[in-house]
């Protein structure tokens, strides 16, 4: 029998109602109390790691996640850390980058209900996610829910209060889980070599949505404060190139500091493809912006806070970039193109 380490934060699947509203306040022995039938799958230490809403996840504390699974690597043979659900992609995300090569799974799960109510859907998350840390197959970093086992770089809460509340954007789902089962869609070689850990991120990374009209001077601002800008575009992307060729001129702003621009999209499926409009080709002559492709918003900003502390170099940064870390960037031959270029 497998022994797996529950590393508790807090999040929903933790709360209670207080007199402001759920927080969490129940400790990992009490979740695992929930669950008998746990003790069936696998023997199981836990440890409470922190015990907070996610809404207050930040760069520190996927630092401290990744160095628990880092002191903990060698005695156990799978990790799962039970979340809050509204920044779980973007822990799932840089634990993709802190901890990469990992031969056993690490898995993260949370509920829409507290595992103390009797329609939550804690029981069965909590549930899968053990049987998906003691699978042999599986290997990384994935969000277990709803019964389904999505890459860590791909997942994304689309519902806020459904009990399927995460998609995995633009790849399948790794497997999934149906009672006590799993069926795997996507098998994948063990790494044979130990995992590489990362113990530094660089939080200093800004999101703009575009919007029409928006006065581009916001550009020059950001890049006194911020090592990195993501902006989201429409469609497949581009920026106001005709009446407005300050927007162009401001992007230049950013690669005078050495900084990466990178453009992404605000539609949720199917990525980014500057070259398709001139809007989009004009802001890719730039030498400093990068495109995003088919990556998750939540993968591009954590990529580039574990990028930015290994480089200032921006041609190193975009090597960096582009080159792909669990399947977080799946246009690969385009990808390489601009690595050679």
């Amino acid at each position: 029998m497998k022994t797996i380490l529950l590393i508790a934060t807090g999040g929903t699947i933790a709360s209670r109602p207080t007199g402001s509203g759920l927080a969490p306040q129940l400790l990992a022995q009490d979740i695992l109390q929930c669950v008998p039938s746990l003790a069936s799958v696998c023997r199981i230490d836990a440890l409470q790691l922190m015990n907070i809403d996610s809404t207050n996840m930040s760069p520190a504390c996927w630092l401290r996640l990744a160095q628990c699974v880092q002191s903990h690597y060698d005695a156990y043979d799978g990790f799962v850390i039970t979340h809050g659900t509204d920044t779980m992609a973007y822990t799932a995300s840089a634990l993709s980058y802190l901890i990469q090569g990992s031969g056993k799974p690490i898995v993260l799960t949370g509920s829409q209900k507290s595992i103390y109510e009797q329609d939550t859907d804690a029981r069965r998350n909590l549930f899968d996610a053990f049987l998906a840390a003691q699978d042999d197959a599986l290997s990384g970093v994935f969000v277990v829910f709803d019964g389904r086992v999505i890459c860590g770089t791909r997942a994304r809460k689309m519902r806020t209060k459904s009990m399927n509340a995460f998609s995995s954007i633009d790849y399948p789902d790794v497997a999934l889980l149906r009672e006590g089962r799993i069926l795997h869609y996507i098998r994948e070689k063990k790494p044979s070599a130990r995992p590489v850990f990362y113990s530094r991120l660089n939080p200093r990374v800004f999101v703009l949505r575009l919007i029409p009209g928006m006065n581009p001077s916001i550009l020059r601002l950001l890049v006194q404060e911020y090592g990195a800008l993501v902006i989201e575009s429409f469609g497949v992307g581009g920026l106001p190139c005709y009446e407005q060729e300050d927007f162009l001129s401001a992007v230049s702003v950013w690669s005078a500091a050495g900084k990466p621009l990178v453009i992404t999209t605000q539609v949720p499926h199917e990525g980014s493809d500057l070259t398709v409009y001139e809007v989009g080709a004009r802001a890719a002559s730039n030498p400093g912006v990068l495109e995003a492709h088919t990556m998750t918003i939540e993968s591009v900003v954590t990529k580039l806070m574990w990028i930015l502390p290994q480089t200032r170099d921006l041609a190193r940064i975009k090597r960096l970039f582009y080159t792909p870390v669990a399947h977080d960037l799946l246009c690969f031959e385009r990808a390489v193109q601009e690595i050679d270029e």
